[in-house]
């Protein structure tokens, strides 16, 4: 396998929008190459790494401060892929800090993230970005889209979990605006979207209590992590074999 390209130090990277979006990414095609390398069987396999990056919700933080890492959605992912991919080798990596936001995550993703030469790159910061705004925050995502673009590394990005402290209903709540921002960023660079926060919308108009899907009000339960990983899974369908 050729070498991976070497990561982009933070400070070079432009944190500056494409000429034009590029329209979302298709589920079904997005991540062709490494599902064709999770196909693949011994001798010609190789560690297909996935990063999840973020903040408390992928570390795996439920009721502060206990940590259910394996309750959590990057374990979830990685059970659903080794049952889809058997013969794969896949590391999900998890470099998520609790209470950490977007700007603090892109000051260290050279170093933390694209040093373990990912080929999957999830980014979760919505929820912690409310206290910076939402400038600071575009800034800070779009730096880390365009390092891993850059070093050849496909991208996911996660609009927050729920709030139950958040106005679900009011599109001028700041985790409805960053939610709202997350989306377009996916649009405008045509990356993967795990759309977090709309999936526990969709729970609540079907008739879920709120508090069935959360572990304190802004941490998800096992229940909420699984809607997650199930949204993170379809990103990596299996090939259809030509007719």
């Amino acid at each position: 396998m050729d070498p991976a390209p070497a990561p982009l130090p933070a400070a070079a990277v432009t944190i500056t929008g494409p000429a034009g979006p590029l329209g979302p990414a298709v589920p079904s095609s997005y991540l062709a190459s490494v599902v064709a390398e999770l196909e693949k069987a011994w001798p010609r396999n190789r560690t297909v790494n996935i990063v999840c990056h973020g903040h408390s919700v992928p570390a795996g933080y439920f009721k502060t401060p206990v940590v259910d890492s394996f309750n959590a959605y990057p374990a979830g992912l990685h059970q659903k892929l080794k049952a889809r991919f058997p013969l794969a080798v896949i590391n999900v990596i998890v470099t998520a800090i609790g209470g950490e936001n977007s700007v603090k995550g892109a000051a260290r993703f050279a170093r933390d993230v694209l040093s373990h030469r990912p080929d999957v790159v999830c980014i979760d910061y919505g929820l912690n970005d409310r206290a910076s705004g939402l400038a600071s925050a575009r800034s800070a995502w779009v730096a880390m889209i365009e390092s891993a673009r850059a070093a050849g590394v496909k991208v996911i990005l996660l609009s927050p979990t729920a709030d139950t402290k958040a106005r679900v209903e009011d599109p001028l709540d700041p985790l409805n605006q960053h939610a709202a921002q997350i989306r377009q960023l996916a649009t405008d660079y045509g990356t993967g979207l795990v759309d977090s926060l709309g999936l526990f919308h969709a729970e609540l108009r079907r008739g879920t209590r709120i508090e069935d899907l959360m572990s304190q009000f802004n941490h998800p339960n096992a229940r909420g992590h699984a809607l997650v990983a199930l949204a993170l899974l379809d990103w990596f369908p299996v090939a259809v074999p030509a007719p």
